[in-house]
């Protein structure tokens, strides 16, 4: 595939890579902006290529996990030393209240479940209910086997199920 081919392609799917890369990175927008623009620069550099073992889609989401997990890890380096500089202890991230309150009660309540599972399990369930890919090409995006993908989505959904229940019957009870 040549660079135009390549940057047509990323253009193609950018509305489903921004979807998953703002799931990498806990909902925040600028983090997925910077996430997918340094996940297509890695591409179009060539310090990402794709070998075509797998679909570009799959490539792609692969690349913006490992690339939020890269600036996760850059983030919180920068914040502990910002913490032994000031001698104090890093500050949890804290979620911006217009957009939770613009969300629909029951997006809200989604987000509110989907945020209580463990990471894995809310990437593949993201991959495979938001970003139309099977449990398999999930398992390649995350790096883990099939096996445990199918584990991690049935956990998920039995989980999410529950928590969904729950918040219903917390919500409804008030």
């Amino acid at each position: 595939m040549d660079e135009e081919e390549l940057r047509q392609a990323l253009q193609a799917l950018h509305s489903t890579t921004f979807g998953w890369a703002l799931d990498c990175c806990d909902r925040n927008l600028e983090e997925a902006e910077d996430v997918v623009q340094g996940s297509y620069v890695k591409i179009l550099n060539g310090s990402a290529r794709f070998n075509g073992r797998s679909s570009l889609k799959t490539f792609l989401f692969g690349v913006i996990r490992r690339t939020a997990a890269e600036e996760r890890r850059r983030r919180l380096l920068r914040h502990l030393a910002f913490a032994r500089w000031f001698e104090r202890r890093p500050e949890r991230g804290v979620k911006d209240p217009e957009s939770s309150a613009r969300e629909s009660e029951r997006s809200r309540r989604l987000i509110v479940a989907l945020t209580r599972l463990p990471r894995r399990q809310r990437e593949v369930l993201h991959l495979v209910f938001y970003q139309d890919c099977t449990v398999d090409e999930a398992a390649h995006v995350m790096e883990i086997s099939a096996g445990s993908a199918r584990t991690h989505f049935d956990r998920g959904k039995r989980r999410l199920r529950r928590l969904l229940g729950n918040l219903g019957n917390d919500e409804g009870a008030r």
